[in-house]
């Protein structure tokens, strides 16, 4: 380092004004994010209950054309974005970067960001897929679709983690690390508005500061509720499904076994309500108590399995299927199956039912879970910031899918179950895992363990959402004091999950969802190239004796 100022190399933005009201019933909000984000939601809202049959035809068609259109984008994208930012961990330089001053200090604990991270990222899902997916891919994966394998068998096991590691691990925590990061390092360095386009300023500077930086926000609200509207919709069924093993009546679930219209509101009214309630407190008192009781409750269920279930099988399931992982993990990341024959068929639409699928998902939960981490991450390092979120909270999604999925799957291969587990819903797999597990009493009394770890997963989940939607909304204020908007956006999101649970069930969000995920996909891709400019710039200005963050511009133009 010179200690001199190259002139060639200018200092970065520090500055993206957004226009918000200042007064009335916007004050302190965006009008032109915040008007056109309500209208797109309500009118999906409005056209799902009030024309479900052009609704259910319409968003089906477009998803079939976008899945088999767009199913080669989200693959490569997703392995671009998870490559990106495990690279920018590993080299020495770009990972002692901070995110915010230098030597600023984390304003959260380890403990109560990882239980954050956690409960925000991905626990609703955990709960309902620790049994469905390795149970899923016992009965069908590419190994038995080629005829390698017999489905259900003791063979089919390795290869049935090998595919929920690859969806579960990397690809979903490196797609929120890389969102997460690429808000929050240019946020907190250059004292911009916590919000969507701001991690986009580095390419496009002011011109973010209107239409398009409008636009992109919108988007990126509009795929968050979506996003989590299938992640909610996940839980309420997986809900109503422990009540009704609970006994509190048949009326919970419909002759088909799917949850009854009464009861998908009923449950909404209770949860949205308390997210709500969650929300208004903020991320420091409500959501950081509640993540903290989600762990607790989580590490209780775990060990519970570790100690009655099959723990030691469960725990050379996560030996053979970490090596199986890693060593599958570039070649699974960019495979693309090609169709032609029975074969080549049922490959493409597993692949599509199940990866893409999921690569959808993950990015539509991208903006929410991006933007909630990099809002409890400041402070922290690239290198800390990026192995804490994708190493820490893939290890755990890997324990749970081995123990409590490993018990699922040992008590089908040991004859125990007979089918009452892998044969039952997705959303009755985990109770009926503990159903055939324990005693009947036991076997109540832990569901209802469950039914209370994943109303907290949900309140949680959802409370982080509405707050994190209305930041956006707030050009970046976290704590804005309209409280209606709060009411708003949680009224929005139960209608959502509402609406279509009642009139097509958790397929009708999932195809939602996926459409919804496809204009913010290329957000996501921007704001990759977006962070690896403003870190390889910040190294050159670093170099040179550049400011590289608001702070040192100011106390540079201080004369300091």
């Amino acid at each position: 380092m010179t200690g001199e100022t190259d002139t060639t190399i200018e200092p970065p933005l520090v500055d993206l004004p957004i226009k918000t009201a200042s007064r009335g019933f916007y004050d302190g909000f965006s009008r032109e994010v915040t008007i056109p984000s309500k209208v797109i939601v309500s009118l999906l809202i409005m056209w799902a209950i009030f024309f479900p049959v052009s609704a259910s035809e319409t968003l089906t068609a477009a998803n079939s054309t976008i899945i088999s259109s767009f199913s080669w984008w989200y693959v490569y994208l997703v392995a671009f974005l998870m490559f990106a930012c495990l690279t920018l961990a590993i080299i020495p330089q770009s990972g002692e970067l901070r995110i915010g001053n230098p030597g600023e200090k984390p304003e959260f604990g380890r403990f109560s960001w990882f239980a954050m991270l956690f409960g925000a990222g991905i626990g609703i899902g955990m709960l309902t897929y620790s049994t469905g997916e390795p149970l899923a891919h016992f009965s069908n994966n590419p190994e038995i679709i080629r005829g390698a394998i017999e489905a259900r068998s003791v063979e089919a096991v390795r290869p049935a983690y090998i595919y929920t590691f690859l969806h579960w691990g990397f690809a979903a925590w490196g797609t929120y690390a890389l969102v997460g990061l690429a808000i929050g390092y240019v946020a907190y360095r250059r004292d911009l508005p916590l919000t969507i386009r701001s991690a986009l300023a580095p390419l496009f500077g002011l011109h973010l500061s209107g239409r398009w930086g409008h636009l992109v926000d919108i988007v990126a609200v509009v795929a968050t509720i979506l996003g989590v509207a299938v992640t909610m919709g996940l839980g309420v069924e997986q809900f109503i499904a422990g009540l009704a093993r609970l006994g509190l009546g048949d009326w919970l679930l419909d002759r088909d076994g799917s949850s009854s219209a009464m009861a998908v509101i009923l449950a909404l009214v209770v949860l949205v309500g308390a997210s709500t309630l969650s929300a208004l407190s903020g991320v420091g008192r409500g959501i950081k108590w509640l993540s903290n009781l989600n762990m607790a409750l989580s590490f209780a269920l775990l060990a519970l399995f570790m100690i009655v279930g099959s723990g030691l099988f469960g725990l050379r399931l996560l030996g053979t299927g970490l090596w199986d992982y890693l060593r599958t993990l570039i070649p699974n990341s960019l495979t693309l199956f090609e169709g032609g024959g029975a074969m080549g068929d049922a490959l493409v639409q597993w692949q599509l039912d199940w990866s893409v699928f999921y690569w959808a998902w993950w990015i539509a939960f991208a903006p929410f879970v991006g933007m909630f981490i990099a809002r409890i991450s400041r402070g922290r390092t690239i290198r800390e910031y990026v192995l804490g979120v994708i190493l820490v909270p893939s290890l755990m999604c890997f324990v749970w899918m081995t123990i409590v999925g490993g018990t699922a799957i040992d008590l089908e291969l040991s004859g125990t179950a007979q089918g009452a587990i892998v044969d039952t819903g997705i959303s009755d797999q985990l109770y009926a895992t503990l159903a055939v597990l324990l005693d009947p009493a036991v076997a109540t009394l832990v569901s209802g363990l469950v039914v209370v770890l994943l109303m907290t997963y949900l309140i949680t989940s959802t409370d982080s959402a509405i707050l994190i939607v209305n930041t956006i909304n707030g050009a970046g204020d976290s704590e804005g004091e309209q409280r209606y908007h709060i009411f708003f956006w949680g009224a929005a999101l139960a209608f959502v999950v509402g609406s279509m649970l009642i009139l097509g069930g958790i397929d009708a969000i999932r195809i939602t969802m996926i459409i919804g995920a496809l204009p913010f996909s290329f957000v996501v891709a921007i704001m990759a190239v977006s962070i690896l400019k403003a870190v390889v710039f910040d190294l050159r200005r670093k170099r040179h004796g550049v400011p590289t963050t608001a702070q040192g511009c100011a106390d540079l133009m201080a004369g300091k």
